[in-house]
């Protein structure tokens, strides 16, 4: 069965035109997901609409109202937003090209896919998308998706587009708030080196499949043992380690990691024997928390 599409309508950019179709490019289906039942009978609960005054009424008798004051509403109906028709509703009209990397993350919603529509919309489609390809660019258009105007970001996508929903600016809080009370000095240079050492350590590719949900899971295989009419295994929560200050967990960190089986550069070989050094000479460093960082680093280069 074809997926069905989100949104259809024309993809513009000046006085060029595509057909196009939007799709969900992510799905929850698989989630694990619960029903509310009665604790005796395990029915499964209907949630039914009630009136204060009236008690359970039918969903044909609702109506939608925009409250304009406190328990005052004005009535909408279908005409009316029928009735409030822009151009996004079925063209998204590129009005601009920005740097892929210029969008900050935090306003990326939602992905969608998006394609021809149509063996006719193949050739300006696959144009369009081989231009941004090329310049490294994302297109900024509009469109109106659940009854309202978002703007998006495209881009190209193997064969196809790739569409993100951006989410208003009135929705994204200040960091003022989060992060202006966070002392803005600068940590010991030493220390922040054996950090970026720990760093390196646990370099790697990224993909996704070697981050499953753990508790999905966990949370499938307990179904699984009452199903099968067993009491489920209660795993021991991990036990947390004392970890007296920062340099006692990079300590344990750095001599616990085992580092990548790569070819050391030059430089690195370089700069870290300044760090052994101090460490095998058991001089008074400036304090306790670098002399166990140079211990650490003079442990894992063993």
């Amino acid at each position: 069965m074809a997926p069905r599409a989100s949104w259809k309508g024309y993809l513009k950019l000046s006085l060029v035109s595509c057909p196009v179709r939007l799709y969900p490019a992510t799905t929850t289906s698989e989630r694990i997901s619960f029903n509310q039942l009665h604790k005796k009978t395990h029915n499964r609960i209907n949630m039914k609409p009630v009136d204060p005054e009236l008690g359970l009424v039918e969903r044909s008798d609702l109506v939608k109202g925009y409250e304009y004051e406190d328990k005052q509403y004005i009535i909408i109906d279908d005409a009316d937003l029928d009735a409030v028709r822009i151009e996004s509703n079925h063209t998204m009209n590129i009005e601009a090209f920005v740097d892929e990397g210029e969008v900050d993350v935090i306003y990326q919603d939602a992905p969608y896919y998006m394609a021809p529509d149509g063996a006719m919309a193949e050739e300006t489609f696959a144009v369009l998308r081989e231009a941004m390809r090329k310049s490294g660019k994302l297109a900024i258009a509009r469109l109106v998706l659940s009854s309202r105007e978002r703007v998006v970001t495209i881009g190209a996508r193997e064969n196809g587009m790739f569409v993100c929903t951006l989410r208003n600016p009135n929705e994204v809080r200040g960091t003022a708030e989060y992060f202006g009370n966070i002392p803005a000095g600068k940590p010991d240079q030493e220390m922040l080196e054996l950090a970026e050492a720990l760093i390196k350590q646990k370099e790697t590719t990224f993909d996704p499949k070697n981050y499953e949900d753990r508790y999905e899971i966990a949370l499938m295989a307990m179904i699984r043992e009452k199903l099968k009419g067993h009491k489920p295994i209660i795993a021991a929560a991990p036990e947390r380690g004392n970890v007296i200050n920062l340099m006692d967990a990079l300590k344990a960190s750095l001599s616990q990691s085992k580092p990548p089986a790569k070819s050391k550069s030059k430089a690195d070989e370089a700069a870290a024997k300044p760090a052994a050094k101090k460490a095998a000479a058991g001089g008074a460093p400036e304090n306790p928390l670098k002399a166990n960082l140079l211990k650490a680093v003079g442990k894992s280069k063993k």
